[in-house]
């Protein structure tokens, strides 16, 4: 399972980056990215985003 972030509701607060234990998040343009082979399923970057963009798939 990886988590998704949708750019759409996105709002580049960093928010994730922070709370992501393995630096798999990264702020690129306008939208933060998640790094799949890096990501390890902890779900910190859900429960942190305060617009809802991030779920898993």
């Amino acid at each position: 399972m990886a988590y998704q972030i949708d750019p759409q509701k996105c709002e580049t607060c960093g928010a994730c980056v922070e709370a992501c234990p393995n630096d798999a998040i990264k702020i690129k343009g306008l939208t933060a990215v998640i790094d799949a082979n890096l990501c390890i399923d902890c779900g910190s970057c859900e429960t942190t985003c305060n617009s809802g963009a991030i779920s898993a798939s």
